[in-house]
């Protein structure tokens, strides 16, 4: 037993030894950095590549319809070469893989295509970090209740920044008009030229529809206004249609997700129900000011670092000089921009 305890203690002290030595490089095995490793492979070329557009995110997938055809949806993921790569609802995408559409098939997108407009917004005034809402729209459709909930003038004000900056046509869509008269509130945007449309509950919607038909349109709202009850009036069995053409979440509409739905008269609604709000931290004053043309080509007057606003902030602001309707369309556009100033909550 002795014999034994010795024996241990001498293997115990040879090892102790050994985890004494002092290691060299050639004890170190290094694993090659991914810019020193060879490329095995080069990247796939996707020549067989179809289009579509992403009608849909969730989780990780993404609903998509071929050819823009709302007869041909499939479930898609994202591509490892693309690695993070933002795809939002409104995206034209290369796919490729399994594009029949069945239950329980997946295709892959390789490819998103160059934007032509885009929605944007910040968490609030002070983040600068760009969320990309809605891509390619054509139009915002800004639903405002003339009462209950009272309208309010800031939301929509700041929603045709947003429109105007991400190069979409504003539309303002004016519910509830069994409660409340619309001309007095359509009035404070005449002079923007923004198309207005009464879609009360006794109204009917054949005029929002020709405006949205064969378009991309985006819906926006806050809680309340009567923007889901509208969207149900555009696209009759909404809920359906967002099963039969997103295939993702088995037709799940969250809070907090935009969908597309397809327009019976052609075209598509995208509705946004978790966009209630705008930060406007990612906005310049000439993003604004660029959507009037006239306006546009009067501020290469203005001296550098001009915001503008106007006397006492820019005294030497050009846009002071331009004359009749065009200055009216200054002062609209002034309140614009104090909006993108402005952090108050609204």
């Amino acid at each position: 037993m002795g014999h034994n305890v010795v024996r241990s203690r001498g293997h115990r002290a040879e090892g102790e030894l050994l985890s004494r030595r002092q290691y060299d490089e050639s004890d170190v095995r290094v694993r090659p950095g991914r810019g020193t490793r060879p490329r095995t492979k080069t990247r796939p070329e996707h020549l067989a590549a179809e289009s579509a557009m992403v009608v849909s995110v969730d989780r990780g997938r993404w609903g998509c319809v071929l050819g823009g055809d709302p007869e041909r949806p499939l479930v898609t993921m994202r591509a490892r070469e693309l690695g993070r790569t933002p795809i939002v609802v409104g995206d034209e995408v290369s796919v490729v893989g399994d594009l029949s559409g069945k239950p329980d098939t997946l295709a892959r997108i390789v490819r998103v295509a160059e934007r032509s407009t885009v929605l944007r917004r910040t968490a609030d005034d002070t983040d600068p970090y760009e969320r990309i809402v809605v891509a390619n729209a054509q139009q915002l459709l800004i639903v405002v209740a003339l009462a209950d909930p009272p309208p309010r003038t800031g939301f929509v004000e700041r929603a045709l920044v947003a429109a105007y900056a991400g190069g979409l046509s504003p539309i303002v869509c004016l519910t509830k008009s069994d409660l409340e008269p619309p001309e007095e509130f359509a009035s404070a945007f005449a002079d923007l030229d923004v198309p207005v449309v009464v879609a009360g509950r006794d109204d009917p919607v054949d005029e929002v529809l020709s405006m949205l038909s064969g378009r991309l349109t985006a819906l926006i709202g806050h809680s309340g206004v009567g923007k889901s009850t509208l969207v149900n009036r555009l696209v009759p069995d909404a809920d359906r249609a967002v099963g039969v053409v997103s295939g993702v979440g088995k037709g799940r509409h969250t809070s907090t997700q935009s969908v597309a739905l397809p327009l019976p008269t052609g075209g598509w609604a995208i509705d946004t129900p978790g966009i209630r709000s705008f930060g406007l931290a990612h906005i310049s004053p000439e993003n604004v000011v660029a959507a009037f043309s006239d306006l546009a080509a009067a501020i290469e007057d203005c001296p550098r670092g001009c915001t503008h606003l106007g006397p006492p902030a820019d005294p030497e602001c050009a846009l002071d000089q331009l004359e009749g309707k065009a200055a009216k369309r200054v002062d609209a556009v002034r309140h614009l921009l104090t909006a993108i100033a402005s952090n108050e909550a609204w």
